[in-house]
């Protein structure tokens, strides 16, 4: 499973003109599943991205996650970051989790990241969005984790 998370101030998604989710501080977290995912592999990577230190502390060092910061965080699906990229000038996308398990894969991450004391927002399963951010920093990470890990 994959995660492709920005630092943000603000970040929100809308679908058809109509704000669906919407966080101040936090994270904008990107979501793609690959067909060998799991819901293992989803709670895994949720507790990653929860912990993953990218705030600064006192000394301005990266040594804060969204917890600690009281953060917010937005996820989104994007079933485009586990397109295969490696030839051609057009992704494939053969290598992205079908429809049906990707929407409870995505409902896992879901499930996993309200649990955490941060506010929690998200965007549509398949829905048409347009997401609107200010990345802080900017700083933007990959997190990948392995269903067999």
């Amino acid at each position: 499973m994959i995660a492709l998370l920005q630092r943000v101030r603000r970040a929100e998604v809308t679908v058809d003109d109509r704000a669906i989710g919407r966080i101040g501080a936090g994270l904008l977290v990107f979501l793609g599943c690959r067909p060998e995912d799991t819901p293992a592999a989803a709670k895994r990577l949720v507790q990653r991205v929860m912990g993953y230190r990218v705030f600064a502390d006192d000394h301005g060092r990266m040594n804060r996650s969204v917890v600690d910061c009281r953060g917010g965080v937005l996820l989104v699906p994007q079933f485009t970051l586990a397109a295969d990229t490696r030839k051609g000038m057009r992704p494939g996308f053969s290598t992205a989790a079908p429809p049906d398990l990707a929407r409870v894969l995505f409902g896992c991450a879901l499930d996993v990241a309200s649990t955490y004391p941060v506010a929690v927002e998200a965007g549509s399963f398949g829905a048409d969005m347009q997401v609107a951010l200010v990345n802080d920093g900017p700083a933007t990470f990959w997190l990948e984790v392995n269903a067999d890990r």
